[in-house]
């Protein structure tokens, strides 16, 4: 392998892992792997055996379905410590869900993605199922992707949205003059609203929760059935949202630092 091609590999690989988690609930087959991530079947196949010879990857002999491997449990166990902020996030999540009946989630930045990583369902009936864990969506779409990206600077943002093009995934709703629409009115609120952008009838709101260098990391998110978010009560759950969002953001300012 020439120095060229191994930063290709690297994201191939990064690329297939990805997408094994996405369906990990229920595996996925090679064929389903290479169609999510625009690989050849004979190479996603190939980068895949390699995947499980390292313990990255597991495949059911019957099914022939993929999972992810031992060795990223045990990596992940490692990091854990550094990245993991869903056991200080339980309390609040727990309210967010107690408070207002919605379901609740959490997510992550990862680059220019937001990838949910905790949720506590709401008490109210119906409920949305455009979330769950495991799932990403880039930055400007969904309400944890719209939240994390208005509140980066005007620079990052213009560099975002001059290099990444979501309409042909997500739809014209998502072009850059109208995330630049949305982006003016969540920084007016301090919070984001979805109206019903990714699955009609689908809404969600969100805020953003701050790394201890000030930059948007994380966001919470409540999302429902489109009559549980009337304007007379978004004003509400926008508010309890902030207010649950900053208590997150200095449990996680209080943590330990680990050592390394």
């Amino acid at each position: 392998m020439n120095e060229a091609q191994r930063p290709q590999v690297i994201h191939r690989v990064g690329s297939l892992l990805r997408a094994v988690a996405a369906l990990e609930s229920s595996g996925a087959s090679t064929s389903a792997l290479a169609r999510e991530t625009g690989l050849a079947r004979p190479t996603a196949h190939r980068l895949l055996v390699s995947l499980a010879e390292e313990g990255l990857v597991d495949r059911d002999l019957k099914s022939g379905k993929w999972s992810l491997g031992p060795e990223l449990y045990l990596l992940g166990s490692l990091a854990a410590s550094r990245y993991d902020i869903t056991d200080r996030s339980r309390d609040v999540l727990r309210d967010l869900a107690r408070e207002t009946g919605e379901s609740a989630f959490l997510s992550a930045r990862r680059g220019d993605e937001t990838v949910c990583i905790a949720s506590e369902e709401g008490s109210f009936p119906l409920r949305s199922h455009v979330l769950h864990i495991g799932i990403r969506f880039p930055l400007g779409v969904a309400t944890a992707g719209m939240v994390i990206l208005s509140h980066l600077p005007d620079r990052e943002i213009d560099d975002y949205l001059a290099r990444a093009d979501v309409t042909g995934e997500w739809g014209p709703q998502h072009s850059r003059e109208k995330i630049a629409e949305r982006i003016a009115e969540t920084r007016l609120n301090g919070y984001t609203v979805n109206p019903g952008l990714l699955v009609e009838g689908s809404w969600g709101m969100g805020a953003a929760v701050f790394d201890t260098q000030g930059s948007p990391a994380w966001a919470l998110s409540i999302t429902g059935v489109e009559s549980r978010f009337r304007e007379e009560r978004r004003r509400e759950l926008g508010e309890f949202l902030l207010r649950e969002a900053h208590r997150l953001t200095q449990l996680l300012a209080d943590r330990p630092r680990s050592r390394g």
